[in-house]
């Protein structure tokens, strides 16, 4: 076994304490977590050694970058299935490399839908319990790599809720070509989908506009180039619904062009770490939701790959995720601000936002 592989089994084997703790919990509660501002390493792969060091472990889905823990648990002779991607040059050799691994460790590896990226970060186990079956996910922004874990902002999601992991085991099985049922109630996932229930969404808040009701649309995403997306959006701002757009890198929506986005606000958010989550918030009339997943706003991402949002159950991380999206557009935060005519110019605020979720982080490590 090389060294680096040895290491991160090591680091596996840290976290054991967490497992039972993390299982009873999920049973009664979704938990949401940001990285790197809470530890990714610890609470994911606890999440994946509940079916890895118990003997109920029956079933294991997971993106390819789980793969140190994913070869072990096939060695446990639990089944374990990797939906690898291998589209493009980037990390091709190395993926394949990985998927022999997997595949000589006992794991069923399925390399992904013809002309699709499988970009969807996503883990499932799947536990025989007195009680019966029941189903452990993890649905991120972020790729399960250590190494970006401690460089990129993201965000992720573990549960046990029956719609989520229900819809979860159904994606799965389309990935493997065990069956193909493309209906999901609390996933949006592209490329049949994901685009279209945007759209209706964005739909939706202006309906709620018009009809005197709260609304409100927040996204964070990397980039955001797809016209029908950016059409709609046009179409909630002349609306009246306003509009905060928190993007990373490239946008071709313009804000405050008069008679088009002057209720459109998009902000930058450059600090210490990478920004790299996908968050969408909705008011929604007063009842808001929130969905969290894998998907940018272009066109290969709605079109070319497989990519997942998922809606976020909690109440509280649904607020919560919402009141961080409206601090980092605020007039207080430092970022940059896109104008009219394309051109970015700096925000001089007062707040650094990274180094406030740093502090907060600290805060709830220190009670």
């Amino acid at each position: 076994m090389q060294q680096d592989e040895a290491n991160f089994f090591h680091k596996g084997t840290e976290i054991w304490i967490l497992i039972v703790v993390l299982t009873v919990y999920l049973i009664h509660r979704s938990e949401h977590l940001s990285w790197p501002k809470r530890i990714m390493n610890a609470l994911v792969a606890a999440g994946l050694a509940v079916a890895l060091g118990d003997a109920l472990g029956d079933r294991i889905g997971s993106d390819v970058w789980a793969t140190m823990l994913i070869m072990l648990i096939g060695q446990t002779f639990l089944d374990a299935f990797v939906s690898a991607f291998t589209e493009g040059d980037f990390l091709k050799s190395t993926i394949r490399q990985w998927a022999r691994k997997l595949e000589k460790a006992g794991c069923h590896v399925v390399y992904g839908l013809v002309g699709l990226k499988t970009h969807c970060k996503l883990a499932l186990v799947v536990r025989d319990e007195p009680e019966g079956l029941r189903r452990y996910a993890h649905i991120g922004t972020g790729n399960y790599n250590p190494k970006t874990a401690r460089l990129y902002e993201d965000f992720g999601l573990l549960t046990s809720d029956p719609s989520i992991t229900g819809d979860l085991t159904r994606l799965f099985n389309n990935l493997s070509g065990y069956a193909q049922d493309l209906s999901y109630d609390r996933l949006m996932v592209a490329p049949s989908g994901l685009r279209a229930g945007l759209v209706e969404r964005i739909e939706h808040e202006i309906e709620h506009h018009r009809a005197g009701r709260p609304a409100h649309i927040r996204i964070k995403v990397n980039s955001i180039v797809d016209e029908v997306v950016v059409d709609k959006l046009y179409e909630a701002s002349r609306a009246g619904v306003p509009v905060d757009l928190v993007v990373r890198g490239i946008c071709t929506l313009r804000p405050g062009v008069p008679g088009l986005s002057e209720n459109v606000r998009v902000t930058s958010v450059l600090g210490r770490f990478l920004e790299h989550s996908r968050v969408y918030c909705f008011t929604n009339g007063g009842d808001p939701e929130a969905w969290i997943g894998s998907a940018d706003l272009m066109h290969r991402n709605l079109d070319r790959r497989v990519e997942v949002l998922v809606k976020v159950p909690d109440t509280e991380h649904v607020a919560a995720l919402g009141d961080l999206l409206a601090v980092m557009s605020d007039d207080d935060t430092r970022s940059w601000r896109l104008a009219p005519d394309g051109a970015w110019h700096r925000n001089e605020g007062t707040l650094d936002v990274q180094e406030m979720l740093i502090k907060k982080a600290r805060e709830r490590r220190s009670r």
